[in-house]
């Protein structure tokens, strides 16, 4: 192995290691005492890592258990970003490594299906607000020669009252905002946030119609149903977004292969999950008939859905996913949570649950003259899409001319086919 260090100065010079490792090492000198180191493998820093992710307000997405699936099936490159002072850990960013459109992006793992990112801190470096010029510029001469551009999405600047240490980078807003529904004292009390007289009136309502056809379920899936409940989903979700003209982030063979392998928690005496799969299935006149589906992760006091879908083939009036949203809230308030987050993406319905609206930021750290140009591109396409979302007019425009390409090419693939 070699090992590569730059002093202050940014010369670079080579020396041999004795034996070869598993990953590759690039070190920087100490900015403001702090050393940067760039893994290949997340292996050597399982330990620290696992340490570091104990903290509760590290987002799941960040944890080991959620990247390495992804790392195993996607086979990324890797530039995982320690930063380390006197010796002592004081950050691991997971990120992994893209090449699109001639630009090498570094990114959170698995960034693509993720809800927030914060990356992993120490409790000693946290205090120490965010992260000093000197100590970005550190980053930035670590992955010099590996990457052009570092692009860190969906970070809120404050999460549950802590500034990120990483709000110093340059940041856009993203255009899209999280919701969550915080959990108080009581079930009806974090209901009162949400008006509570017209959840519990829409709740009876909902129940009624279902009863009146036989009655329905709530399935917390056990380890033998989860991967075909996932599957279900995938069926389910295909549909919604044929139907809206929009392209299925799921569709692809390795993004569906992570996803199961999410499912398989690491065994622990720990209550956190990955992935676990709920699921509103009717009774009597439509016997097993799954009506609406959700994925939740656990870590700590927050909850994320992950992802969720509904068949409205059948009772579609009785609005089977916000029955389903209801007893998974329910249920959960009873285990000492504190935050249910329905994750981005704005929705009606996230919005008639939800009074708290979370901003995020995509950072976005140059580190070459490609990577600068690609970071001003990337602010206009980030522009020009919030700009869209934010005049509902145009964007239901958009939505339509989406779903009726979808239809001509669906019409046109039947006639092919006959």
């Amino acid at each position: 192995m070699q090992i590569q260090s730059q002093d202050i100065a940014g010369i670079a010079t080579v020396q041999a290691a004795g034996e070869q490792d598993a990953y590759v090492q690039t070190r920087s000198a100490l900015y403001d005492d702090l050393e940067v180191e760039i893994f290949d493998s997340m292996a050597p820093l399982e330990a620290e890592w696992r340490i570091l992710e104990r903290d509760n307000l590290a987002s799941l997405h960040q944890s080991y258990d959620w990247c390495l699936p992804w790392v195993e099936i996607f086979r990324r490159p890797l530039a995982i970003i320690r930063g380390s002072i006197d010796g002592r850990t004081a950050f691991i960013l997971p990120l992994e490594i893209i090449r699109s459109r001639g630009v090498r992006r570094a990114e959170f793992i698995g960034g693509q299906h993720s809800n927030i990112n914060t990356g992993l801190f120490s409790t000693e470096f946290l205090p120490n607000g965010d992260l000093t010029a000197a100590q970005t510029a550190a980053v930035a001469s670590a992955l010099r020669g590996k990457v052009d551009l570092a692009i860190l999405r969906n970070v809120p600047l404050e999460w549950r009252g802590r500034a990120s240490p990483l709000g110093s980078l340059p940041a856009i807003e993203n255009q899209n905002h999280a919701f969550q529904l915080p959990f108080l004292e009581n079930f009806e009390t974090s209901l009162k946030q949400v008006n509570a007289k017209r959840r519990r009136k829409k709740f009876k309502h909902q129940s009624r119609i279902l009863e009146a056809k036989g009655g329905y379920e709530y399935l917390i899936a056990a380890p033998d149903q989860q991967d075909a409940l996932l599957d279900q989903f995938f069926r389910q979700k295909a549909v919604r977004f044929r139907e809206a003209g929009l392209p299925d982030v799921f569709a692809n063979a390795p993004t569906r292969a992570t996803m199961h392998r999410l499912l398989r928690r690491r065994e622990s005496d720990s209550v956190d999950a990955t992935l676990q799969m709920h699921a509103l299935r009717l009774k009597g006149e439509h016997e097993g008939h799954v009506a609406a589906i959700a994925a939740l992760s656990r870590k700590g006091d927050h909850v994320i859905c992950q992802f969720a879908s509904i068949d409205e083939s059948l009772v579609a009036e009785a609005s089977p996913g916000e029955l389903l949203f209801w007893l998974m809230i329910e249920r959960l308030h009873k285990e000492g949570l504190a935050l249910f987050d329905f994750g981005i993406g704005d929705q009606i319905y996230k919005r008639s649950w939800c009074p708290v609206e979370t901003t995020q930021h995509d950072l976005l750290l140059p580190i070459s003259a490609v990577g600068h140009a690609a970071a001003t591109m990337q602010r206009g396409i980030i522009r020009a899409k919030t700009a869209i979302k934010s005049n509902r007019q145009v964007y239901a425009f958009i939505q339509r001319l989406r779903s009726r390409h979808v239809a001509a090419t669906a019409e046109a693939d039947t006639a092919e086919k006959d």
